[in-house]
């Protein structure tokens, strides 16, 4: 069996946390222990998000910027990648009793894509307005009033396309090994006569790894977050625990859920399911346990 189990950011920085290396050792020791249900897979896929690791790095860039240059958004994302894949194979190799290798993946997206017309996703820091202004004119940047909280860079979000190191990702299966890849939706890349040129976006990290899923022929996506499973009416009275929807029920279901967490998770299910004719996960590294036997979590079938 072929798994892709894309692990939340919950799964690296709760809420409250700074996000040090300590942290983030700690909240993965208990996600990789969680992870031990999936790990008879005979070759399973791990990735993860990155936002809250790229905020920080982007933050490290503009404190530093008088002492060494600031790297371009594309570079932050694979410097997060080789972070979190370090701190994900010291905590699951010794879970797994096998080997676990990290691989900086880039994803090539469409530079026509309309997400680049109208930059949407929050990055890095907070900025007074002023401030912001100066940056929207000297780096060319988006910016837009954040809740009150100050002001903040906005970049795209384009569509997955193609994930460029698939046959290495297939090497290291073959060869037996627990393969963390995708790593904050994959670095973003276009192609420019015939080089890979980096594009200032960020991929989604759900719909990443769905297209991984399907370019590998992956029998199971699992799709881990903070819930224990999709609901209706999520925070109201009237919330509703969905345990099972048909590809026709999850696209009913998607207006109803919010834009910027559960409807990407249900959309790259429902993509998965359709394309590949097996079930998508969604649950909580809690509930996993239980999700595989059928008594928590949502599937999501074709």
């Amino acid at each position: 069996m072929t798994a892709v189990v894309a692990l939340g950011g919950n799964a690296l920085i709760r809420p409250g946390e700074r996000g040090t290396a300590a942290e983030q050792r700690a909240n993965l020791r208990a996600a990789c222990e969680a992870l031990r249900p999936l790990l008879s897979a005979t070759e399973l896929v791990i990735t993860h998000g990155n936002g809250p690791q790229v905020g920080n790095e982007l933050l490290r860039h503009e404190r530093a910027a008088d002492e060494a240059p600031p790297l371009p958004l594309y570079l932050a994302v694979a410097q997060t990648q080789a972070e979190i894949g370090a701190l994900i194979e010291s905590e699951l190799e010794p879970v797994a009793g096998r080997a676990v290798a990290c691989l900086l993946t880039h994803v090539v997206v469409d530079e026509g894509d309309p997400a680049f017309q109208e930059p949407s996703k929050p990055v890095g820091p907070f900025y007074d307005e002023a401030r912001a202004r100066e940056l929207e004119r000297g780096r060319g940047w988006s910016v837009v009033h954040d809740a009150g909280r100050g002001w903040r860079r906005v970049v795209p979000s384009p569509l997955p396309l193609e994930v460029v190191e698939l046959a290495a990702v297939r090497s290291l299966l073959r060869g037996g090994a627990i393969v963390v890849a995708c790593g904050g939706g994959g670095i973003p890349v276009a192609r420019r006569d015939g080089r890979l040129a980096g594009v200032d976006a960020v991929i989604d990290k759900d719909r990443a790894s769905s297209l991984l899923a399907r370019e590998l022929g992956a029998d199971r996506l699992v799709i881990l977050t903070e819930v224990p499973a999709v609901y209706r009416g999520f925070g109201t009275d009237r919330q509703e625990e969905l345990r099972e929807l048909s590809a026709a029920d999850a696209e009913a279901l998607l207006p109803e859920l919010a834009a910027g967490s559960m409807r990407p998770k249900v959309e790259s299910s429902l993509e998965f399911a359709r394309a590949t004719g097996h079930e998508a996960l969604i649950t909580s590294p809690a509930s996993l346990a239980a999700a595989m036997q059928g008594d928590a979590g949502t599937r999501i079938g074709a």
